[in-house]
C-alpha cells in the first residue's frame, strides 16, 4: 500500500510556485495577487480563508482579505465583486461559501468574472472543463488529478466509481476521470444517495473517489484488493479524548480499507492540503492569462 501524501505533494507544488515567483520578482514583473471575500464570522470559514492567506505569503503572492458583516445585503456583495472584477491588480479571487441566507450563492458565483474565477465554479469555466478546453479546474478535483499524476497512478481503461455528485467535487471528478488524456480515460460510474446496491458497484471499482461527508462510510468489504482509494471527506466527529474535543474523519474506514488498497489518501493530510496548493496554481494561471491579453 502506497500513501498518497497530499501534505508532502502540496509542499512540493508550493516550492515550485515559490521558484516561479522568485523569477518574476528578479525580472521586476508583477507577482500573482489573490483576493478572498468572507461574509460573517463562521469559525471554519475563517480558518480556511486564513490558511489561504498564509499560503499566499508562503509562495510570495500578494493577497487581499475582504471581510464583510453577516448583515451585508446581496446588492452590497455584488458591488464588491464588481469592484474586484474591475481591479487589474487582482488576478483572481474567491468568495468563501456558505453565504448568509439573505444571499443567493448562485447569483454571487455567476457575478465573478470567469477570468478571475480561480475556484472554477463559474458555469463558463465548468462548461469549458466539460468540453476539455483550457480553463480553471475546481481546486479539489485539480488536486486529486495532480496526486494521481505525481504518483503515476494508471487510470487508462480503469473503472472509476465516484461517490457523491456535488458541483464542487463529485460531478467535476466524474467528468475529468472520463476525459481523454491522463489522468482520465477511465470508465466512470457516478453514485449518490439514490444509488441502489452501492457495495456491488464499489466492489468492482479499480479507483474509488469518495466525496460524501459520511465518516467511515466506505468499509473494507466494499472494496476489492489493490483498489485506488481517494478520500475527499472531512467531517468533525466529537471525541472527548481528543485535545480539541473532536477528531477529523474521512469517508473511508482507513484502518481496514488501507490493508486492501494499492494507493490511498489519508485524512487529514491527503486531498485537503492539495486544494489550497491548486488554488495557488489557478491564481498563477490567471496571472498568465492577464499578461497574455
Amino acid at each position: 500500500m502506497i500513501l498518497l501524501d497530499g501534505k508532502k505533494t502540496s509542499n512540493d507544488i508550493k516550492d515550485e510556485i515559490t521558484a516561479e515567483v522568485s523569477k518574476m520578482k528578479a525580472n521586476g514583473e508583477k507577482v500573482p495577487h489573490l483576493a478572498a471575500v468572507i461574509v460573517g464570522s463562521d469559525g471554519a470559514s475563517l480558518t480556511y480563508v486564513n490558511s489561504k492567506v498564509r499560503a499566499c505569503e508562503r509562495v510570495g503572492f500578494e493577497s487581499t482579505l475582504v471581510q464583510l458583516p453577516n448583515t451585508v445585503s446581496e446588492v452590497e456583495l455584488l458591488d464588491k465583486i464588481e469592484e474586484l472584477n474591475q481591479n487589474d491588480a487582482i488576478d483572481g479571487f474567491i468568495v468563501q461559501l456558505p453565504l448568509p441566507k439573505q444571499i443567493d450563492d448562485q447569483k454571487i458565483l455567476m457575478a465573478i468574472h470567469p477570468d478571475k474565477d480561480v475556484d472554477g465554479f463559474h458555469p463558463a469555466n465548468f462548461g469549458k472543463m466539460a468540453l476539455d478546453m483550457s480553463t480553471f479546474i475546481p481546486a479539489t478535483p485539480f488536486g486529486i488529478l495532480e496526486l494521481l499524476e505525481r504518483y503515476d497512478v494508471d487510470t487508462k481503461g480503469k473503472h472509476t466509481v465516484v461517490i457523491g455528485r456535488s458541483h464542487i467535487v463529485g460531478r467535476p471528478m466524474s467528468i475529468l476521470m472520463g476525459r481523454k488524456g491522463w489522468p482520465g480515460n477511465s470508465t466512470v460510474t457516478l453514485t449518490h444517495s439514490h444509488t441502489k446496491n452501492i457495495t456491488q458497484i464499489t466492489s468492482q471499482a479499480d479507483i474509488i473517489i469518495s466525496a460524501l461527508g459520511v465518516p467511515d462510510f466506505l468499509k473494507a468489504e466494499m472494496v476489492k484488493d489493490d483498489a485506488v482509494i481517494i478520500d475527499v471527506g472531512i467531517t468533525r466527529v466529537p471525541d472527548d479524548q481528543a485535545a480539541k474535543g473532536y477528531v477529523i474523519k474521512g469517508d473511508v474506514d482507513f484502518e481496514n480499507v488501507s490493508k486492501k488498497a494499492s494507493y490511498i489518501t489519508p485524512v487529514p493530510g491527503g486531498v485537503g492540503p492539495m486544494t489550497i496548493a491548486m488554488l495557488l496554481k489557478n491564481t498563477l494561471l490567471a496571472r498568465e492569462r492577464h499578461r497574455a491579453k
